[in-house]
């Protein structure tokens, strides 16, 4: 039997210190009027003034827009030709020259939020949303360009990560999110939809209690791209099936979750489509509200 003591126990690492301001990646440059039954394209402007009136101090960032080549590391370059140059429809059925000119922007906001969240080890926000239906070479679903994909590939081939998580609990399924990874045969992206697998009532606590499981599964990965949809509300003319109190909880499990495994998170808006707007932009207050009791120094 060896005589050394046996080495001392290494010490716990500290954990991260929280932040002292959310940082919002947003420019009145992602805004457009799409004239559109979804809100979407202008919502990144009423989501910041609404934001701007909490209790929550914000960094509000003007992100870098999206280039071309990182818009056509995740779509067929042809297609993003033809949407930019408004030869071909967006995903709200139209060729709208404004909303093509904000594209750039939206997915910029995530790649940007993404890249924060890398460097200060904990979160950003991206209030842009009409992601996860925009497929490898189609729009569809109010969704142009898939922007959780349009950052997790330009992060990859920048080598600023090696996997990424995309979580996604808007009302419906990521189906562009899946048609991406298969058209390109990604195996370094963990992708979950809630909407491929919940959606009823009665599936609420079913779905609440499983949200820490979810974002542990994702512990090997870089980054989470969260998802924190508004259309899953009880009300919401398109989706239905949580209540705002849920919504909350959904919000505060995934992010005390990711902080706890200290895995860095860069979260979005998605769906909602209650009338008035005022109605989507308190589920979205509330997501901004439980990110910073999990984040925020003062919280």
């Amino acid at each position: 039997m060896s005589n050394n003591p046996a080495p001392p126990p290494s010490p716990a690492l500290p954990a991260s210190p929280k932040l002292v301001a959310m940082p919002v990646f947003y420019t009145p440059l992602m805004a457009a009027e799409a004239g559109s039954f979804s809100p979407s394209a202008a919502k990144p402007s009423a989501a910041v003034a609404s934001w701007r009136k909490l209790d929550v101090p914000l960094n509000v960032i003007a992100p870098e827009p999206a280039s071309v080549q990182d818009l056509a590391r995740a779509h067929l370059p042809a297609f993003v030709d033809a949407v930019l140059s408004c030869r071909s429809d967006n995903g709200f059925g139209n060729r709208s020259k404004a909303v093509a000119a904000s594209l750039p922007y939206t997915s910029g906001a995530m790649l940007s939020a993404a890249r924060e969240a890398l460097r200060n080890g904990r979160v950003a926000a991206a209030p842009c949303s009409g992601f996860h239906h925009a497929g490898y070479a189609n729009a569809g679903g109010f969704c142009t360009f898939n922007g959780l994909m349009v950052a997790a590939t330009a992060l990859h081939a920048a080598g600023e990560v090696k996997r990424v998580g995309i979580l996604d609990f808007d009302h419906h399924y990521g189906d562009g999110t899946d048609n991406i990874i298969d058209r390109l045969r990604i195996d370094w992206i963990h992708h979950y939809s809630a909407g491929e697998h919940y959606g009823s009532p009665a599936d609420a606590t079913r779905f609440l209690s499983s949200i820490p499981g979810l974002v542990a599964a994702m512990k090997g990965c870089d980054v989470i791209l969260y998802q924190a949809g508004a259309d899953p509300h009880i009300n919401d003319p398109l989706g239905g099936w949580l209540t705002t109190a849920q919504l909350y909880e959904r919000d505060l499990l995934v992010f005390q979750a990711a902080a706890e495994l200290g895995i860095p998170v860069a979260w979005n808006l998605a769906g909602g489509y209650q009338t008035p707007l005022r109605r989507v932009l308190e589920i979205h207050d509330n997501t901004m509200r439980a990110c910073a009791c999990s984040y925020i120094d003062i919280f």
